[in-house]
């Protein structure tokens, strides 16, 4: 959803509230954002007119009135710019087939992963041939699960994946949408299927992603704006399936409690990847490959201290382990702690400014 049907929505949720509507401003504030009703709009400027003159009404109240009027305004002039510009949500990645390959069996480590998503590749490639030779193809469903910890690269496979399949004319566009629960569940009964319906009709032809998928129902016995969502998802995984990849993502063991929380959600889905964690190796292999895209390089004994920290992370991990993101904190530590020391030189040379040593992770890990 653009920012400016976001920011409407919100706007008249707390409007509705601080005036006790029942959810009144909230229809009609979706009514317009959804279907473009002007009848909703027309009510809704009566509704904020009649507040905004209201003496009962607070200055804070009559403040957010006025917010949701300006919400209004720029909504409507994003939709005739939108109109007039004929804007198509899609991917502007310009990279051949193979060089989205290269970049899928670059990444470190994922070995299992890269060999699934690679046969997974295959698969379709030759599903296609056989469609355009009049031969049978099964169909099956794009739709994945990809289970693992965070920071295991699901997000960076899954963006990878949807472009891939727009160069092998799987999707229509390729471009990358990544929701959560509170992009799909809204907070007044019938209005989760519109939020759901309208993230799917943004993600056509493109890859959605929902991370932690399992939110959407973790409270199973009570969360009935949940079990809405995923209805309407469940039907969505199967009516745009021929130009729409979903993917779904979390830990493992709540992601299989989530697939067991819906009479027919799992056969939605016929591609199931788990990431493993990074070992310490590759972690340093990860944090070598930032310092340089970055012109930075690491002297061989910080290279080494740095080893031994992360194969004490790997030893003892717990359930905040954070694999490739410990990389990305180790290396914001060590570029800070290098600008320290180097800061403090009279004439810092090239190698100096580039140039990450022992005594920059010894300071990081006191």
């Amino acid at each position: 959803m653009d920012k400016y049907k976001t920011n409407l929505l919100n706007c008249s949720s707390k409007l509705d509230a601080v005036t006790d509507s029942c959810g009144d401003i909230v229809k009609l504030a979706t009514a317009v954002i959804e279907k473009n009703s002007d009848e909703a709009a027309l009510s809704l400027l009566k509704r904020i007119s009649y507040i905004a003159d209201e003496e009962k009404y607070s200055v804070e109240i009559k403040k957010l009135a006025h917010s949701v009027n300006e919400c209004m305004i720029k909504h409507y002039g994003y939709l005739k710019i939108s109109e007039i510009c004929g804007t198509v949500k899609t991917d502007d990645d310009t990279r051949t087939l193979s060089e989205l390959l290269n970049e899928l069996n670059g990444l470190i480590g994922l070995d299992n992963v890269k060999l699934k998503v690679n046969d997974l590749i295959t698969y379709q490639k030759v599903q296609k041939l056989r469609r355009e030779n009049n031969l049978h193809t099964a169909k099956s469903t794009l739709h994945m699960a990809f289970m693992g910890n965070p920071g295991t690269g699901k997000t960076t496979v899954a963006r990878i994946v949807g472009r891939i399949y727009k160069q092998i004319g799987l999707l229509s566009k390729g471009h990358f949408i990544e929701v959560s629960r509170t992009d799909l569940i809204a907070g007044y009964q019938g209005q989760t299927a519109l939020k759901v319906h309208k993230v799917i009709e943004e993600a056509k032809g493109g890859v959605l992603f929902i991370d932690e998928a399992y939110s959407i129902t973790e409270n199973e016995n009570t969360d009935s704006y949940g079990r809405e969502c995923l209805t309407e998802l469940t039907k969505a995984l199967e009516d745009y399936r021929e130009d729409l990849v979903v993917i779904v993502a979390g830990y493992t063991e709540p992601m299989n409690a989530f697939f067991e929380s819906n009479q027919g959600l799992k056969s939605r889905f016929n591609t199931f990847i788990e990431f493993e964690d990074y070992s310490s190796t590759e972690l340093v292999s990860i944090l070598l490959l930032i310092c340089k895209s970055n012109d930075y390089f690491l002297t061989e004994a910080a290279k080494e201290k740095i080893q031994s920290y992360f194969e004490n992370q790997v030893v003892n991990k717990d359930d905040n382990f954070a694999n490739g993101r410990i990389a990305r904190n180790t290396y914001d530590d060590l570029v800070m702690n290098h600008a320290r020391r180097v800061i403090n030189l009279a004439n810092p040379t090239r190698n100096d400014l580039s140039e990450i040593s022992e005594d920059d992770f010894i300071t990081k890990i006191k």
